[in-house]
């Protein structure tokens, strides 16, 4: 490592989470963290400009730095097209799904299918199946990409220091969520992306602008250049060399053929919908953020700004990415099994260290601690986010199955302590990333999101705009399209295809290749969704339609609606017993003073009046909450025309981005 942190790096580093932790208690100690509503939707008052900072944050972890870098570096920008086309799907979010939502009154994802559906069994499959998705995808892949920019850059070797910076990064990630809820996740997010912003940006300039590279125009001609010394045979006969920049680096739409590119244009159009819908318009994480916004304006504009905030990776993340193939080509182009593992420890390439290349090398002191702190900052929002959410759903859709109606300070404790069980599970799941790791980090996580999200987008889908989808339908488009989907998931995993100039290894029999192999993760997404599409219509047409009087504000179609809504089965109810006295502070011992102040329980200071929640709000009526709820979707004219207008220029910029690159 030629150069590794200086007292100045470390001293910004400090500075940056004492200031951050100022601010999450800030937004902690404000926000009213004393009822589910407060505490799991921030009592439903943010700013679009919060929230759209948050949404992008949630989405742009650690992971995101170092795999879109590096994936630039190994094959150029079509990787951007997950980015670009984020965008469409979010205005959709904005405009199609989040109003369906709003008015249906929900917290989490799992309860809207509850409410449409009715039973039980969709609710608690969803609920588990997305905590294990957060877990598999985003919390270790996060923890591990940050694990591996703080090993390297600090040029400390070994698990030791992984393990201790994991240890760090989960426990100040796990103070805010634990303490602040969902206004304090969403107040840190926005100093992170103002933060993320300025050091990327900054870093991407000082690539640019390197003497090696000479601008845009220079990267694009040397990039085609950039190949390792060392390079390893692809053939046998030693007729090819290993480690090539692809001809169409510089393509957006990429050859459909099998084997041809690793991302083929039909996949980028059609199957990445798929996922992008799933990700964008009914995961929890992001969903949760829109939620929060004041009203419906607000949500839409949180949207528009989150798109805009999407143009920019390509910018400040892959081109820096290709930059550093170009200056640092024997290491991140590294064509060599055995040169990679030296360099890297990963035999398959070390594409991974691109962007952590850059920082320890382009930035000076201070700066370059400043741009650990901006992957520190990513990695903390996107892991807040996750344990936000995921406290969101347990609490919510699994721990009232195991106790009926829960008091509301059982709920918060709970949702608290769950944060702390996926803290130990997400320790225990690294070393498994750290051997299974490809030299792709987004690509993994892309591929396994592939087969298992498809069948959740299309019963979502089918719920908003269908309204003959009924229970059984949407039961069992999910256990086809899981039972397909790891099919699928195994056979991947279960052969490994030896890197390039591996000749030593097993490979795969041959059916492998033409089963598994030759069938992009994108085709295949594309493919699932549409069995589990045809098994929900086909159940759905087979079994009776859902009563039309249980619909109302649940689907697209009546989210206008003033009805009365009739539940399809009892709901569970949350208990609010009979008020109970406040505990009074001067007679409490200091651990219990902390822990209620942690948990977001009153106390009173003992002069005051001790009932609790005396003059809580009367109960609505059914009639009352049924016109509240259709009136929260009401626009004035005049934002409706300037969200509508923001909303088509931010799609033609994004066309014009497509187009462009095509």
């Amino acid at each position: 490592m030629a150069e590794v942190l200086k007292v100045g790096d470390y001293l910004v580093i400090v500075a940056y989470f004492v200031f951050v932790l100022l601010v999450g208690l800030w937004a902690s100690w404000k926000s009213k963290r004393d009822s589910v509503g407060g505490y799991f939707l921030a009592s439903r008052s943010m700013h679009w400009i919060l929230v759209g900072a948050s949404l992008f944050a949630s989405n742009i972890g650690s992971g995101h730095f170092i795999g879109l870098a590096g994936t630039g570096a190994a094959s150029g920008i079509a990787i951007s097209g997950f980015e670009l086309s984020a965008i469409f799907y979010l205005i959709f979010l904005g405009w199609c799904f989040v109003p369906v939502y709003m008015a249906s009154g929900v917290y989490t994802m799992p309860e809207y299918l509850r409410l449409r559906f009715g039973g039980q069994r969709i609710r608690v499959y969803l609920s588990v199946l997305t905590l294990l998705l957060y877990v598999f995808t985003k919390i270790s892949a996060d923890l591990y990409a940050g694990a591996l920019f703080i090993t390297k850059s600090t040029g400390f070797e070994g698990d030791g220091p992984i393990y201790l910076s994991i240890l760090l990064l989960l426990g100040i990630a796990c103070l805010f969520t634990v303490a602040g809820g969902l206004t304090a996740v969403i107040w840190t997010d926005f100093i992170q992306t103002i933060l993320m912003i300025i050091g990327a940006l900054a870093l991407a300039i000082l690539a640019f602008s390197h003497e090696d590279i000479g601008g845009y125009e220079g990267l694009v001609d040397k990039y085609f250049l950039a190949t390792a010394t060392i390079r390893a045979n692809k053939t046998a006969d030693g007729s090819e060399l290993c480690g090539d920049v692809p001809a169409d680096a510089m393509h957006l739409l990429r050859d459909a053929t099998p084997g041809k590119s690793d991302l083929p244009w039909s996949g980028m159009t059609f199957g990445l919908a798929i996922s992008s819908i799933w990700y964008w318009c009914s995961d929890q994480v992001i969903v949760q953020r829109a939620l929060a916004s004041k009203d419906m304006s607000h949500a839409k504009g949180a949207a528009i700004l989150a798109g805009y905030l999407k143009l920019l990776p390509l910018f400040i993340m892959i081109f820096p990415g290709m930059a550093a193939r170009v200056l640092f080509p024997d290491e991140v182009a590294c064509a060599d099994p055995v040169e990679c593992e030296s360099i890297c420890g990963s035999k398959s390439g070390c594409t991974n260290i691109a962007f952590v290349k850059l920082v320890t090398e382009l930035m000076p002191t201070g700066a370059r601690g400043m741009m650990l702190a901006v992957m520190l900052a990513a990695l903390m929002s996107s892991l807040t986010s996750i344990f936000n959410s995921s406290s969101t759903i347990f609490t919510m859709d699994i721990y009232p199955r195991f106790r009926s109606k829960p008091s509301e300070v059982e709920q918060l404790l709970v949702g608290r302590l769950f944060v702390l069980v996926l803290v130990v599970i997400s320790i225990v799941w690294i070393p498994i990333i750290q051997a299974s790791q490809g030299s792709q980090l987004f690509n993994y996580i892309q591929s396994i999101t592939s087969y298992l999200a498809p069948p959740i987008c299309a019963v979502y889908l089918l719920a908003v705009f269908w309204p003959r989808t009924n229970e059984p339908g949407a039961f069992w488009g999910l256990m086809v399209g899981l039972v397909v989907g790891l099919i699928r998931f195994a056979l991947e995993f279960s052969y490994n295809k030896p890197s390039c100039g591996d000749f030593e290894s097993a490979k795969p029999p041959a059916w492998w290749y033409s089963l598994v192999d030759d069938i992009h993760y994108l085709h295949f997404g594309l493919l699932l969704w549409f069995i589990s599409g045809v098994v929900t219509v086909s159940v759905s047409l087979m079994t009776p339609p859902p009563p039309e009087d249980s619909l109302h504000r649940l689907t697209w179609w009546s989210r206008h609606s003033t009805k009365v809504r009739t539940a399809i089965e009892d709901e569970i109810e949350t208990e609010d017993p009979a008020p109970k006295p406040k505990p009074i502070k001067s007679e409490l011992p200091k651990w219990k003073i902390l822990l209620n102040w942690i948990c977001g329980i009153e106390m009173s200071d003992g002069a005051t009046p001790v009932m609790n929640h005396v003059a809580k709000a009367p109960k609505k009526t059914p009639e009352e909450e049924a016109l509240d709820a259709a009136d929260f979707l009401y626009e004035p004219e005049w934002k409706k025309t300037m969200v509508d207008a923001n909303a088509v220029l931010l799609m033609s910029v994004a066309m014009f981005f497509w187009g462009f690159y095509a």
